[in-house]
């Protein structure tokens, strides 16, 4: 796994503007261990370092607007959105899921969220 100092990486975690917390893509790493190999404990694990992210400010899950999901494989997106249902309720987060090649060995997912410091309210809409 690569290992890389904060100031090694030009980003920031944590950004607000205008009512919105951007928050920067989040691996499945855990604390201590190996990363997990099953795409739904990943999720899990990445949704829980998010949370934690936010509730480092004051925010959690529920605040969360805008969700993008980068998935290693195809294939793990049924077993990815059983576990991603898990921690979102109605009104869902707007998502945008691609598959894409990530840079860390063995991860199968990275998220980045939009959480909104207000919560938000659902606009209706009959497009989908």
């Amino acid at each position: 796994m690569m290992n890389f100092t904060a100031d090694q990486l030009p980003f920031s975690k944590l950004r607000s503007t205008n009512g919105l917390l951007f928050l920067s893509g989040e691996l499945p790493i855990p604390e201590a261990g190996p990363m997990p190999d099953d795409i739904a404990l990943q999720t899990d694990l990445t949704l829980h370092r998010i949370d934690a992210s936010l509730r480092n400010v004051g925010l959690s899950l529920a605040n969360v607007v805008q969700v993008t999901v980068h998935l290693a494989r195809a294939e793990d997106f049924a077993a990815f959105n059983a576990a991603y249902r898990k921690h979102f309720q109605a009104p869902y987060p707007t998502r945008t899921t691609v598959v894409a090649q990530l840079l860390i060995p063995g991860a199968l997912i990275e998220i980045t969220v939009i959480a909104a410091i207000e919560l938000a309210t659902e606009v209706s809409s009959d497009a989908r």
